[in-house]
């Protein structure tokens, strides 16, 4: 493809003349990818796909040229662009660049901007010849999270930092819904509204696209095939994927539950190897994800069965085997996906009861039991609470529910333990 096409067809996707529709813009993400520019690293996005990372991307152009920034400084790059099927490739990388500086002919430092950069085989050479030249800023995006770490781990040691973003948290929802709460007041007087978004969330989940669009279920099949087509199989070369296919629904089906690869392995027919290859492709992608028993020991955590989560609820209810209403468990996926969101290491607690949430930061340790209809089983969701506080010497425990508000003292074994009880939609919107 001749320069100029290439710039014909990258005009199309790029501000250099006009303004491009962005969305409602992700401030939190905006500004965080603020604070990594001025690191002057690499900058990886990395997430689901259809989490948001192109749009993403986009607002940041948006953003920086309405702080003045010249509309000729930015290149994006959209690897899936059909027009470019045909001839990825480090080779054609290089003349992207080269077209775009020789036509577009930018002032000053550039922001190179290459959104689903895994397309391109050696990609992370072009990337660090222009890093280590101090040419331009750099950002790229990718649906497979520890492929890229790999590719950066062996040129780009040192010269990176990672964003990891994911579909809406309950306070964007609430945004994308045209609903935007202002002090205590406002979030008291709009509970009944509140709750019923709330439902909605739980139902068709956070992707940008599906919260706006009223084709959910659709989009959502759409989503499944193409992170487990394109992104674990295409990308990892499985033939087998119909069986792929296949342990992901049981994933999907089975969320909030813990899991043996063992016994996967026995019922769908598969290796062992296999499964648990399959698992970790499937938490690169960030379809599903795995979180270990709470154990000093670390050989203890690897033997022990994991809890299986889902990326997003309305995935889950759309692509697997429904039989009852799993209200619960989906409010203990939702729980786990914000303390994701919030960066925290996560455990589940088993003794001779359950808790479902041992949060580590630090030395620091947060017990939180979810429990949906608490009025049935509140004394066996507190007993598994105390005892997870009481194996790690914790005065204080949470209980997330569904309407149950306040707090209460619990004598136990000679001590006594605080617990607090918060209804799910009030803790979704509590700050970071």
């Amino acid at each position: 493809m001749e320069n100029e096409k290439i710039v014909e067809v990258l005009s199309g996707w790029n501000f250099w003349e006009d303004d491009h529709e962005t969305g409602i813009s992700r401030e939190e993400y905006l500004s965080k990818l603020d604070r990594l520019v001025r690191t002057d690293q690499v900058i990886a996005i990395t997430g689901v796909r259809r989490s948001g990372k192109s749009t993403l991307m986009k607002q940041f152009i948006k953003r920086h040229i309405g702080r003045g920034e010249g509309r000729t400084s930015f290149l994006y790059v959209n690897f899936e662009e059909p027009k470019f099927a045909d001839m990825l490739s480090l080779e054609f990388l290089q003349q992207i660049y080269e077209s775009y500086m020789e036509i577009v002919k930018p002032k000053g430092i550039p922001y190179i901007l290459l959104d689903e950069i895994q397309s391109i085989p050696k990609w992370e050479k072009f990337v660090r010849a222009l890093h280590e030249k101090k040419e331009a800023r750099i950002l790229i995006s990718g649906s497979t999270s520890k492929l890229l770490s790999k590719e950066f781990g062996t040129l780009l040691t040192g010269r990176w930092v990672d964003m990891r973003i994911y579909p809406l948290d309950f306070r964007e929802f609430l945004r994308f819904k045209g609903l935007r709460l202002g002090g205590k007041l406002d979030l008291l007087s709009r509970k009944i509204q509140i709750k019923q978004l709330l439902r909605e969330y739980m139902e068709y989940g956070g992707f940008p696209l599906v919260a706006l669009k009223g084709e959910k279920k659709e989009i959502l099949e759409r989503y499944f095939d193409d992170i487990v087509g394109r992104d674990i199989a295409e990308r990892r070369r499985i033939r087998n994927t119909g069986k792929l296919k296949a342990l992901a629904k049981y994933y999907l089906t089975n969320f909030s539950s813990p899991i043996s690869y063992r016994r996967i392995a026995r019922f769908a027919g598969l290796s062992l190897d296999s499964v648990e290859r399959f698992s970790l492709y499937m938490t690169d992608a960030c379809l599903v994800f795995f979180v270990p028993k709470f154990s000093y020991s670390l050989k203890e955590q690897e033997v022990n069965p994991r809890k299986v989560y889902g990326i997003d609820s309305g995935l889950i209810n759309t692509v697997s085997f429904r039989f009852l209403d799993n209200i619960g468990k989906l409010y203990e996926n939702l729980v786990f996906l914000s303390l994701l969101n919030r960066g925290k290491e996560i455990y589940y607690f088993k003794g001779r009861q359950e808790c479902d949430f041992l949060v580590k930061e630090g030395r620091k340790v947060t017990a939180i039991q979810v429990s949906y209809q608490i009025k049935e089983n509140e004394e066996r969701e507190v007993k598994g609470l105390l005892e997870a506080m009481k194996k790690c010497k914790l005065r204080e425990g949470l209980v997330i529910t569904e309407e149950k508000e306040g707090g209460r003292k619990v004598k136990h074994k000679g001590r006594s333990y605080n617990i607090t009880f918060i209804p799910l939609w009030k803790w979704l919107l509590a700050a970071k």
